[in-house]
């Protein structure tokens, strides 16, 4: 029996071992197109990452590849995960929302120290999805609140995944599971039209009927939020002044 049938038919748990680099592509493909949910892979380390994911666009084009890395900083530190980071984990965890059994193969790439890091709940995706139709009549304050509550930064200008930009009538914003920013055209609570720009010379590239939102945070910063996490930072460092920057 070869090596992808004794996989495929195992049953329990296998582990595979001394597997040339480039031939595991292969065998993981295969273990996709066999599965009926999500295979995730951990790899060792963000260059063999995007090795296996170059690896398996070319070996295996059939299958939806996404990837989830670990942010690039540490925890508590005095600088953020750069937005692409944010956008892509993001994307990515909402993408497992949506996916139905039986549906096309999808490989999930991450390393170790993105397995190892907590992720929010399901629920906060599912709950905090927002969607709206061109022609649809939407509250602008509330998309406002909606984008400032789910991570969104406000701009000047859109650029960079999780921004958003209002000039009036119109809203500019870059969701983290898009390949391009959108500009929502209102007119007065009406959504009249929903397009797609280029970031960088921010001129219009197309149109869209719909758009499908998600947080762009990890982080949700509600009240209730913050007042837990005020309530326990006092518990354990004690009272604290204005000048603590963490608090």
């Amino acid at each position: 029996m070869t090596l992808h049938k004794r996989i495929l038919t195992a049953k329990g748990q296998l582990t595979v071992g001394e597997t040339p680099e480039g031939y595991d592509a292969l065998v993981l493909a295969d273990i996709a197109r066999a599965a009926t949910m999500p295979v995730l892979h951990i790899a060792r380390d963000d260059a063999r990452l995007s090795a296996l994911a170059e690896a398996l666009a070319f070996f295996a084009p059939d299958i939806e590849i996404v990837r989830f890395p670990a942010w690039d900083c540490l925890p508590y530190d005095r600088v953020s995960p750069q937005s692409e980071v944010i956008a892509q984990r993001m994307a990515t965890l909402a993408r497992l929302v949506r996916v139905e059994a039986g549906s096309k193969p999808l490989i999930v790439l991450s390393t170790v120290n993105a397995a190892l890091q907590r992720v929010p709940p399901k629920q906060l995706l599912e709950e905090g999805a927002w969607a709206a139709a061109a022609g649809e009549r939407i509250n602008l304050d509330g998309l406002i609140q909606y984008l400032t509550l789910n991570g969104y930064n406000r701009t000047g200008t859109v650029r960079e995944p999780g921004e958003y930009a209002v000039r009036g009538g119109i809203v500019d914003l870059y969701p983290p599971d898009g390949d391009t920013p959108l500009r929502l055209d209102m007119f007065g609570d009406t959504l009249e039209a929903i397009r797609t720009f280029d970031a960088e010379d921010q001129l219009t590239t197309g149109k869209r009927e719909r758009m499908d939102l998600v947080p762009v945070s990890e982080i949700h910063l509600d009240a209730d939020a913050i007042r837990r996490f005020r309530a326990g930072y006092v518990a354990a460092f004690g009272a604290v002044s204005d000048a603590d920057p963490l608090y």
